[in-house]
């Protein structure tokens, strides 16, 4: 498992996100206070406080190194 703090600041940022992580087969948990999302769910992600960073936590056994390149753009720094 992997953890990295990611921002989704905008509706663009949120929907691209989305469409980027739903390419892998690995599950995504976003973590925001005491609420644990699916982060493939885009409605879910609206339900979180996006004005500050979100725990990004991936399960799984793909190429951890090939999914934080593609989630580049969205890691918190």
């Amino acid at each position: 498992m992997a953890t990295v703090q990611i921002m989704l600041n905008s509706i663009d940022k949120v929907k691209s996100f989305v469409n980027d992580i739903v390419k892998f087969d690995s599950d995504f948990d976003l973590i925001s206070g005491r609420y644990v999302i699916d982060a493939k769910s885009i409605m879910g992600i609206f339900s979180l406080d996006l004005s500050k960073p979100i725990t990004l936590n991936i399960h799984g056994t793909e190429d951890t190194a090939k999914i934080l390149e593609t989630l580049k753009p969205y890691i918190a720094e």
